[in-house]
């Protein structure tokens, strides 16, 4: 009985050391270069586990749909999600919640760039875009595939498939400014803040491409947090993540992703996303 009583103790002292050495896991939507990514999420998770007082980890994935996998397998508690991956994932972990959002992300914007021998002048109007070809971001993005194809499909009257002499799916934004540039495609969607970003890095020849198109606003990025973190991680984990992400001051920080800052969000925001994206038969 002394052994079976001891044995018992070293159990329950082992589950709870596991308890409190559970690790807070993350994720991104992989939308720049993985480098440039990896440098900014590394830094964030550093100052996430300094506020959460818990040991806080990043998780590279390698696509769009691998973030809503993970977030949908467990395997990350958080994602800084895209308009559209957010719903997603939401949807397949009922519970989840966004919790936080650029200042930005409320107003988020398109911009269709082209290259010079497609001969588009930049304009307010939407361009006649009939017969060219034109590469996506990735099949996930919403800034640069879903928002994208709603604008094109309202505007020109028929679907992107019946515009376009050839289609692309870049894979992300940089890529997509990479292949117009290099004349690959046409023209191309990118997200705008990936866009300002390599005009000033100067990884842009504006003599070879430009902006010809940005889109109205609509909302898109944003963190999402995983039901059940509070079981996990003590009563009002969730409500110590939402306050740590509105609370990111550091300028290094904010200028990685690029924010201004975060503020509040919440998942009634992305019902515009969500009905979009039923519209246009990306999701059911």
């Amino acid at each position: 009985m002394r052994l079976l009583h001891m044995a018992s103790l070293v159990l329950l002292s082992t589950l709870s050391t596991g308890a409190l050495a559970a690790v807070f896991t993350f994720t991104a939507i992989p939308d720049e270069n993985e480098s440039q990514l990896r440098t900014r999420f590394e830094k964030v998770a550093l100052y996430l586990e300094k506020e959460l007082g818990v040991e806080v980890k990043y998780i590279p994935v390698k696509s769009y749909s691998a973030a809503v996998t993970a977030f949908r397998n467990n395997q990350v508690q958080l994602a800084w999600f895209g308009g559209l991956s957010g719903v997603q994932a939401r949807r397949l972990v009922p519970g989840s919640s966004a919790i936080a959002q650029g200042y930005e992300d409320q107003f988020f914007k398109s911009y269709f760039i082209a290259h010079k021998s497609a001969d588009l002048l930049a304009s307010d109007s939407f361009p006649n875009l009939n017969g060219f070809t034109f590469t996506f971001g990735s099949k996930g993005s919403t800034s640069g595939r879903l928002m994208p194809q709603f604008f094109i499909e309202r505007n020109l009257g028929k679907k992107a498939e019946e515009v376009f002499s050839r289609i692309g799916f870049s894979g992300d934004h940089s890529r997509t400014i990479t292949q117009v540039q290099a004349g690959a495609y046409q023209v191309g969607a990118v997200n705008y803040k990936v866009w300002e970003t390599a005009l000033e890095n100067g990884t842009v020849d504006l003599d070879k491409v430009n902006v010809i198109w940005q889109s109205p606003a609509y909302p898109d990025y944003q963190w999402t947090v995983r039901e059940g973190v509070d079981k996990v991680f003590g009563d009002g984990f969730e409500a110590k993540v939402e306050a740590a992400l509105i609370s990111m001051k550091d300028p290094e920080l904010l200028k990685s992703f690029p924010r201004q800052s975060f503020v509040p969000a919440e998942n009634a925001d992305y019902e515009p996303i969500e009905n979009v994206a039923k519209a246009i038969g990306l999701l059911d």
